[in-house]
């Protein structure tokens, strides 16, 4: 679907009558005008028009141009649970080029650069969410108050107390063509999972802007908060964003993540692949910053074991066949997953920099290493180190300090009027570090009141 005509003659068969045009800023957050299907001719023309400086970290200020957001029309989704809307993801521009601080201008920018290599960068997301309740106090309990087992994942009692949920979900999904083929009460109580068919970066990416948009819905209509935070409670399993990457041939949709007649590390990958996965090890320590972009990140993150027994967030960047202590696990002979990423992460700029990591890593043509069989939460620090394995920053300004100084993800990133994108991101994370950094929480008055 690439033409005005086609998506005039869309709109009238699917009964749509408002579009939603959409882009996200630094943050992921989506930010639309609602334009009604008599506007259509002009929106896809010239674009809808928006205050950056209003909408979030987008480079501007409150004298900058407009931003005009371009509709993508490959992107013309229709939304089930609200059939007389649909949604155009949009590539922002200024003064008719396209914004280099726009995360979906960057991802687009850096396919570009894969498809002059002939490459295809092919990604699937495991979105995990908690439905949950905010009280009056401002605290956060389980919408589920029945979901109080110690070790819930996979619990088909709470799996079937939250069907009407999960059904409409996974309905919506597949209205939408994305074919859903899997849903899962997860590891933490009131924490779910939805799965549906990889796809190209950029389809991928589009379509979790709006899987988010549509739970949000959901469970705001049912009186309930959905959130995709990393760490909502301290006690349970955070939500993470595992993301599963593969490259194939432009051309001839050739997977080239396979091993073909040799298997160097006995994973079923082949060399390309291999050094793709060196290249995020790499640079484990920047890339963090993309994949895990806010403060409450670095409290999902690390070895201590919540009471379900197990973080499943990676501490160290190590990888390894079907071991889930690893930073990269490769599941299948056809492609890696990184459970780095956690559910604050942007899609656009989180595919982006994997891209930028990974290429340096066939370019250079680093070796991974050996596969690590251990379970890397349990195995001694000192034994970590001896192995020569990277321990993943501990802060959100730790990991903005390395993006900034990170040579391969400045270049990956692109560059702005203003300098390197990356140190763009970095300031803005560093910023939001201190802020909540320079807050005095209930718990520093429990533990330092009357200490001395």
């Amino acid at each position: 679907m690439g033409s005005v005509e086609e998506i005039r003659s869309k709109v009238e068969a699917d009964g749509v009558e408002f579009i939603y045009a959409m882009f996200v800023e630094m943050h992921g957050r989506p930010c639309a005008k609602l334009v009604p299907v008599e506007a259509l001719d002009g929106l896809m023309a010239d674009g809808a028009g928006f205050a950056g400086f209003a909408a979030g970290p987008m480079g501007q200020d409150p004298s900058s141009p407009d931003i005009l957001a371009i509709p993508d029309p490959a992107s013309y989704t229709q939304l089930p649970w609200q059939p007389n809307v649909a949604v155009m993801q949009c590539d922002p521009t200024v003064e008719g080029k396209l914004w280099p601080y726009a995360p979906r201008v960057i991802l687009r920018r850096t396919l570009e650069r894969l498809a002059r290599r002939n490459l295809v960068l092919k990604s699937g997301f495991e979105a995990e969410y908690s439905l949950v309740v905010r009280e009056d106090d401002g605290s956060l309990r389980v919408a589920d108050e029945r979901d109080t087992d110690p070790r819930p994942c996979y619990d088909a009692r709470g799996l079937t107390r939250m069907l009407p949920h999960l059904t409409a979900v996974s309905k919506h999904m597949n209205a939408m063509g994305w074919e859903n083929y899997a849903n899962d009460h997860e590891d933490a109580n009131g924490q779910f999972e939805q799965n549906w068919k990889y796809s190209d970066a950029m389809t991928t990416a589009d379509r979790l802007i709006v899987f988010r948009l549509m739970v949000h819905t959901l469970a705001q209509r049912d009186g309930r908060y959905a959130t995709f935070m990393p760490k909502p409670f301290s006690d349970k399993t955070g939500n993470g964003l595992h993301a599963h990457m593969s490259l194939w041939t432009d051309d001839t949709d050739e997977p080239l993540f396979p091993a073909g007649e040799t298997d160097s590390k006995g994973l079923g990958l082949s060399d390309l692949a291999y050094r793709f996965t060196a290249g995020l090890l790499a640079h484990a320590e920047a890339l963090v910053a993309v994949a895990c972009p806010i403060v409450n990140s670095y409290k999902r993150m690390g070895v201590g074991a919540p009471i379900s027994g197990a973080t499943w967030a990676p501490a160290y960047a190590a990888y390894g066949g079907n071991n889930r202590t690893h930073m990269i696990r490769v599941p299948e002979p056809d492609r890696i997953e990184i459970r780095l990423p956690d559910g604050a992460a942007n899609p656009y700029l989180l595919f982006a920099a994997i891209a930028a990591c990974g290429l340096d890593g066939i370019d250079k043509q680093m070796d991974p290493g050996e596969p690590n069989t251990d379970n890397l939460y349990t195995l001694p620090p000192d034994e970590i180190a001896a192995r020569g394995i990277k321990t993943l920053p501990p802060t959100l300004l730790h990991a903005a300090d390395n993006l900034a100084a990170n040579d391969v993800l400045r270049k990956g990133l692109g560059t702005t009027p203003g300098g390197p994108y990356s140190e763009y991101f970095a300031a803005v994370k560093r910023q939001e570090f201190l802020a909540h950094h320079h807050q005095v929480t209930r718990a520093e008055v429990d533990q330092y009141l009357t200490l001395v």
